[in-house]
């Protein structure tokens, strides 16, 4: 990856970071990614208007999907809601892991959030992640008055891995219409698992997610033996929206990425598709940005201006 691309704020976290082969052992990855991310927001301002509860979500015949919903601590009366998921390659990132995130999410946005522990590949591969989130989806729906929540008013989003998902999700729900959503944000979605675009083969840098580890991450998804680099697969819509056909019909959209981000360029197609599909789309591209810049380096001034308009483009679709 050529560092003069790279916003020069960004620059000292991604040479500070060691390289490290995720795909060793991804007990230890996990363990890792959790730790960062704790240790970072313990370096930020503490949240102390945000109250949390948690919760399990029924699945037929498992043992439930662990949810956290966040909310004012003072709240009175019905927000709008919006689902969040977590990111990770599939196969990796937690609930817990996306605790601070999802609190400055719910405190800058003015909504509740729901976020979901959604089972990871490759223990569990497509469609046990997005089968996850859609019970929490109608969850939420089903369980509105007691939340706190205008069930006409519910977002769905995530980052990377959990973009995804939020991009598949917003499909599946439009397929089987037993819950309207009404916005998708998908920051930096990992939506195409043959990463074949220019800017998929421009980042091999393995301090940051590459396309070694799109292509793997995505073999542990589908639950396959071999990466798409070896054997090319078009995968279910519902795993890789990049494959959808149909966009006709999806609640209005929002998709933010970095300009040095493998998926800038699946992601400005999706965008295009959506767009001249009739779906309402907001694409921003934050120059000199590397994949999930805004939450690795979130003091960074491009951080802010990130994430500011990532939260002002839901805040918009939720309450105006």
């Amino acid at each position: 990856m050529d560092l003069n691309l790279v916003d020069a704020e960004l620059i000292p976290t991604l040479e500070a970071i060691p390289e490290f082969d995720i795909w060793a052992d991804l007990s230890v990855t996990r363990l890792l990614s959790l730790q960062r991310n704790t240790h970072l927001a313990s370096m930020l301002p503490p949240i102390e208007n945000i109250g949390t509860a948690d919760y399990i979500v029924p699945q037929s015949g498992d043992e439930g999907v662990p949810v956290r919903v966040y909310g004012p601590k003072s709240q009175t009366n019905v927000l709008p809601a919006l689902l969040w998921i977590h990111g990770g390659g599939y196969c990796f990132g937690s609930l817990m892991g996306d605790d601070y995130t999802v609190k400055r999410m719910a405190e800058a946005i003015g909504c509740v959030v729901i976020s979901v522990d959604y089972r990871l590949a490759p223990e569990f591969p497509f469609p046990t992640p997005l089968n996850d989130c859609y019970a929490a989806l109608t969850w939420v729906f089903d369980n509105a008055e007691m939340l706190k929540v205008d069930a006409s008013r519910i977002a769905i989003g995530g980052i990377s891995a959990g973009g995804g998902l939020a991009a598949g999700l917003a499909l599946l729900a439009r397929d089987r219409a037993e819950v309207t959503v009404v916005f998708q944000a998908l920051l930096c979605p990992m939506i195409d698992n043959n990463s074949t675009s220019v800017s998929s083969y421009s980042i091999s840098d393995n301090r940051i997610w590459n396309r070694r580890s799109n292509l793997e991450g995505w073999m542990h998804y589908l639950g396959r033996q071999t990466t798409s680099e070896q054997e090319p697969y078009v995968a279910s819509k519902y795993a890789a929206p990049s494959h959808a056909g149909d966009l006709h019909g999806l609640p209005p959209a929002y998709i933010g990425v970095g300009s040095v981000d493998l998926f800038v360029d699946e992601n400005r197609d999706y965008a295009a598709r959506l767009n001249g599909s009739g779906v309402a789309t907001q694409m921003e591209i934050f120059p000199g940005g590397y994949h999930g810049f805004e939450f690795m380096v979130p003091n960074a001034k491009i951080s802010r201006l990130a994430r500011d308009t990532h939260y002002r483009a839901i805040k918009l679709a939720l309450f105006e």
